[in-house]
């Protein structure tokens, strides 16, 4: 059985929670990633811009691309996911059981965003192309 975290964009930010409610409920902590996103585009401005162009920034979690590289691909975190959606004013939108792929408009680097953690906890840092 798949699950799907979705949140609208107008929803409010969800306050008084504790760290089990943010980080270990049902959703693993997507809704808050993404609220985060929300927040974070409102401070960075030029950050969310660069998230709307497509571009797949260095954020908190594994997933964003500075260079390209020897292997022109790399798996990331469902979590960057969730608040790169948030940083683009999406609503959010993830499939905890499916893989989802983008390409970085920048550096071209496609990027897999997967709910299995060892395909990228154990990645091979970024090697110079």
């Amino acid at each position: 059985m798949s699950q799907h975290i979705q949140r609208n964009i107008d929803s409010a930010l969800r306050t008084g929670l504790s760290r089990t409610q943010l980080w270990e409920a049902a959703d693993k902590g997507l809704i808050k990633c993404w609220e985060i996103g929300r927040q974070r585009a409102a401070r960075f401005p030029d950050l969310a811009q660069r998230c709307l162009a497509n571009e797949l920034p260095v954020l908190g979690w594994k997933g964003g691309v500075s260079r390209s590289l020897k292997k022109n691909e790399k798996y990331g975190s469902l979590k960057y996911l969730a608040q790169w959606q948030g940083l683009r004013g999406e609503d959010l939108d993830i499939d905890l059981a499916e893989e989802r792929s983008l390409t970085c408009s920048r550096t071209k680097m496609v990027v897999t965003f997967t709910p299995d953690r060892t395909k990228y906890f154990n990645q091979v840092a970024e090697v110079e192309a």
